[in-house]
């Protein structure tokens, strides 16, 4: 799980893992207000997709509390959904001509440009001013975000930044965060892949991170063989997949004109979602992670009304409370951790 503090420091910290969802994020809002308000403060933050703007925002916030849990609440109520579905200026075909001739029913740009205003003025720009202090991390994980995005060209999943140096041979204290956001955000059909060009001249094609995986709950989990120092909360929106697949995506309705397409649809909906339906089965998994029932929200609604987003916000808040009233840490790690990482006697 998580590296970073002792579990009797105050104030309470914790690293927080976030699905991707689409218009769903604003539930991953919710719980994530309801533990600030609980006095958890949060060291870092991942996310993937839509879960990726959340973790920015709330990475960018971290530094020196510039956000309280309702300043939180007011900017992601205040997101011009409608405007992210930037499609070409023909109306009623805008969506159904960018699929034809780009591969995507839209743009991006207006999302692309929304988070990087609102990272700007919270002082973040590039990854190193986001950097971490803590020598105790690995030199490439010493950022308090990272976001999952998934490289078509080399079929591997990535973290940025942790895979900037290592994968692509570039500088990660000099990449834009909103490009690695909009990156995870790329979701096939829907919004164009992003490029990205090594220090090699390779240029790699970015895709939402969703496809291999739409929840990173292990992010933050430890690989040195030592216990956690705090926990690492997940939050999803994962839909179910026994609501049919329809009801995933209902945005890529135009896939289903021909049995082909439908197919391809069944297909991307299943990559989305159907792995990581598996590690929510796993009880250390599921312990630790706050599922935000979604069945009533589209994923790819951008015209849902602002009393919905405010409903399923306190769905959100609601279900982290519920979490909560039946967390204990020590419990956790007696029951999934010590068998595994306890250490030996000190000397």
């Amino acid at each position: 799980m998580a590296d970073d503090l002792s579990t009797d420091q105050q104030p309470k910290f914790a690293d927080v893992v976030l699905s991707g969802g689409g218009v769903k994020f604003i539930g991953l809002v919710g719980a994530v207000v309801a533990l600030m308000d609980a006095g958890y403060t949060f060291k870092r933050a991942s996310g993937v997709s839509a879960g990726s703007v959340v973790a920015a925002i709330l990475a960018a916030a971290s530094q020196g509390d510039q956000l309280s849990g309702e300043e939180v609440r007011q900017l992601a109520l205040s997101v011009p959904l409608r405007k992210w579905r930037d499609a070409a200026p023909v109306p009623f075909l805008g969506p159904a001509w960018g699929l034809l001739r780009s591969g995507s029913m839209y743009r991006g740009d207006f999302a692309y440009d929304w988070i990087r205003s609102e990272l700007k003025n919270l002082g973040v720009t590039t990854f190193g001013d986001l950097a971490l202090n803590e020598d105790h991390l690995p030199e490439e994980r010493r950022y308090r975000l990272a976001v999952t995005v998934a490289d078509v060209t080399i079929a591997q999943l990535v973290r940025l930044p942790w895979h900037y140096r290592r994968t692509y041979g570039l500088d990660p204290d000099e990449q834009l965060v909103a490009d690695a956001v909009r990156a995870s955000m790329a979701i096939p059909f829907f919004y164009p892949p992003v490029s990205l060009t090594s220090a090699t001249g390779r240029t790699s094609t970015l895709v939402d991170g969703g496809v291999l995986t739409n929840f990173p709950i292990d992010s933050f989990d430890r690989s040195d063989g030592r216990p956690p120092r705090w926990p690492s909360f997940g939050v999803t929106v994962i839909p179910r997949l026994n609501e049919g697949v329809e009801e995933v995506m209902p945005a890529l309705k135009p896939l289903r004109l021909f049995e082909q397409t439908s197919l391809l649809e069944s297909l991307l909906t299943t990559m989305l979602v159907g792995h990581d339906q598996t590690q929510l089965s796993r009880p250390w998994v599921r312990a630790r992670t706050i599922e935000v029932e979604s069945s009533d929200v589209g994923l790819l609604d951008f015209d849902i009304p602002r009393k919905r987003l405010e409903e399923f916000y306190e769905k959100g808040y609601a279900a982290a409370q519920e979490f909560l009233s039946s967390w204990d840490w020590t419990e956790y790690l007696d029951q999934f951790r010590h068998s595994r990482w306890r250490l030996p006697p000190s000397k």
